[in-house]
């Protein structure tokens, strides 16, 4: 009971300081290493919850491959003030020109640009210059413009069209998939701060001038909360056309309703094919970066933006916490039928408000409760299975009945040092291991009591043949044995010894199984496997029963190669390793019929090792 509470206060603990180091990187917007993971966590609730009708103040002009037939592409100043102008004499609230007119053109057109600038409220777009894609920013709780990268360039449009026009950023805050997840709504530049596209068109429409407190934007009445760098987060109604879409084309040829325009905010952009101006989005591949822009405007405008702030990353702290501290409560308190559908329910009680949260607006972190709970919930696990009792007793019993360790001088050596193998230890080491073929089958038609006898014998045969060539039976599993060859200490016998060991074993289990009276008339047989290489060894177990084990890449590669055995119809397969390392005097080439090394795949391994494949009969 003591060590139970232990173990519960040690998880507690550590989830407690997991969840805690977690939650305040994420208020402090610093978990990027995270964002992949929440992405995907986002795309998935939106496609859930499935596409929304917005609201039809936001009207999109494309030039679209029609346009381009018909017109050329990209537009002459002349058309776009054309298009311009048509618009305008719709009377929309706001033309706002996802386009960036930053260099000259022909005299006529540019002028004829200005003028139908002029006639109605517009917006023209700039773009930032980042040189890096993570950008330095600094930190005041009382800034409102704190956390708001600086840019290297800010690509403005000409002077003639910004003095009657507004200037606005178009940048996006995306995603490593490249997903426009924020849209920051100032920019900076060495020189001064300039407002974004989509604020401005928003601003120009409603009749009022943005006003920004920490975490906060003022539109009149209407106040948004923003995100870390005054930052607008994201969402999209649908796949592209969900915004109000009409072709340019359908402009010059006079066929375009003025309802589409009148009282509306309208804006200009390019969807022509491998303009190369699209982002992915949860509903589209390829949504055109003026329906990203146009979405922002509407967000702005009517306030159905996601709530994403220094309050609900709070509340994302919160829940880190006490998810995974309710959890390790619940499987601390009973492991049953009961305990399990408490924790499911809280789960998917999660998951649901999580959900349906987002449906009304608020984005709260999924990814953050789960990178909170898994670690201490894995380790409590652990932790558990490790104090269990139970299944200590449990895998005492089975140790006993299956395992035996008596490698000659083993006894003495761990007299003399009590403490050998307590801590795992690399060294050189060969490994042989056998395994009798067939035995599912035969012990389903020879009955209990004759299994029971052979694999007494078995252990028998493979117990003497061991003991005679010095090695460690460290595992002894129904009709299987694995012998390793290095201990207490590696000798530069270790690999002629265990190959000798296996030949051996090939010999006695040939004449066995043929001279066995409860395998006569049976198909039976045998596959063993040698290796050698670095192996990492320790000891398991408590009180006066104890194992000693090897792992790593050599112990498995020498369990695959019976495969490599048993698939060339083989009695042993030994790694050109254990060949080179038993000398050319070794055993294996003086007995049996041995055949030129293959080139063999391992299971588990990419790449493919040199196998000699041994018998005693005729391969």
């Amino acid at each position: 009971m003591h060590a139970k509470r232990l173990l519960v206060a040690i998880s507690l603990v550590v989830a407690v300081l997991w969840a805690g180091s977690l939650s305040s990187l994420h208020i402090a917007g610093k978990l990027s290493f995270l964002d992949r993971i929440e992405a995907s966590l986002t795309d998935l609730r939106s496609t859930m919850l499935g596409a929304r009708q917005p609201r039809p103040i936001v009207s999109i002009i494309a030039i679209d491959d029609r346009t381009a037939e018909a017109e050329g592409y990209p537009l002459s100043r002349v058309k776009l003030a054309e298009l311009v102008d048509a618009i305008g004499k719709m009377k929309p609230k706001v033309i706002a020109l996802d386009l960036l007119l930053v260099d000259p053109g022909p005299e006529e057109g540019d002028a004829a640009l200005v003028a139908a600038l002029t006639e109605t409220p517009s917006v023209i777009a700039a773009a930032g210059i980042f040189s890096k894609s993570t950008q330095m920013v600094t930190s005041d709780a009382g800034d409102p413009l704190a956390g708001i990268p600086v840019a290297d360039k800010i690509l403005l449009p000409l002077a003639r069209f910004s003095d009657v026009a507004a200037v606005g950023v178009v940048n996006v805050s995306t995603d490593d998939a490249g997903t426009p997840r924020y849209v920051p709504l100032i920019s900076r530049a060495s020189d001064r701060v300039y407002p974004s596209f989509s604020l401005l068109a928003a601003s120009l429409s409603v009749g009022v001038n943005p006003a920004f407190e920490p975490g906060e934007l003022a539109l009149g009445e209407r106040h948004l909360p923003t995100d870390g760098g005054q930052r607008l987060p994201l969402t999209f109604y649908g796949p592209r056309g969900t915004i109000a879409t009409f072709s340019a084309a359908d402009v010059f040829d006079g066929k375009l309703s003025s309802d589409a325009v009148t009282g509306k905010v309208v804006v200009i952009g390019s969807t022509v094919t491998g303009g190369g101006d699209v982002f992915p989005t949860p509903f589209d591949p390829i949504l055109p970066g003026v329906e990203v822009m146009s979405t922002a405007i509407n967000h702005l405008i009517v306030g159905d933006n996601m709530v994403r702030d220094r309050n609900t990353r709070a509340t994302d702290g919160v829940i880190a916490l006490a998810l995974p501290i309710s959890l390790i409560l619940l499987l601390a308190w009973r492991r049953s039928a009961p305990g399990y559908a408490a924790i499911a329910a809280i789960v998917v009680l999660w998951v649901g408000i999580n959900l349906l949260a987002f449906d009304y607006g608020y984005w709260f972190s999924a990814a953050l409760p789960i990178a909170a709970t898994l670690p201490p919930l894995l380790l409590f696990g652990a932790l558990e299975l490790w104090f269990d009792r139970r299944r200590a007793i449990h895998f005492a019993a089975q140790s006993e009945l299956l395992q035996r360790i008596e490698a000659p001088g083993m006894g003495e050596w761990l007299a003399r040092d009590p403490s050998f193998l307590s801590k795992p230890v690399r060294q050189e080491a060969s490994v042989v291991f056998v395994d009798l073929s067939g035995f599912t089958a035969l012990s389903e038609a020879i009955g209990v009591t004759d299994v029971r006898e052979l694999l007494s014998g078995f252990f028998e045969l493979v117990d003497e043949v061991a003991r005679s060539h010095r090695g460690a039976i460290t595992s002894f599993m129904g009709d299987g044995a694995m012998i390793l060859f290095g201990l207490p200490r590696p000798s530069a016998d270790d690999a002629a010894r265990a190959a000798a060991c296996a030949i051996m074993l090939c010999e006695r289990l040939r004449q066995w199984l043929s001279a066995h009276p409860t395998l006569s008339g049976r198909k039976s047989g045998f596959k063993v496997g040698a290796h050698c290489g670095p192996v990492v060894a320790s000891r398991l177990g408590t009180g006066d029963r104890q194992q000693i084990t090897a792992t790593g890449d050599t112990v498995n590669v020498a369990s695959r190669l019976m495969e490599v055995a048993a698939a060339n119809r083989a009695e042993l397969a030994a790694s050109n390793a254990i060949v080179e390392a038993a000398g050319g005097s070794a055993v294996v080439f003086r007995s049996g019929r041995l055949q030129d090394p293959i080139s063999a795949s391992i299971r588990g391994r990419t790449e493919e090792i040199d196998v000699w494949l041994w018998s005693g009969h005729p391969l």
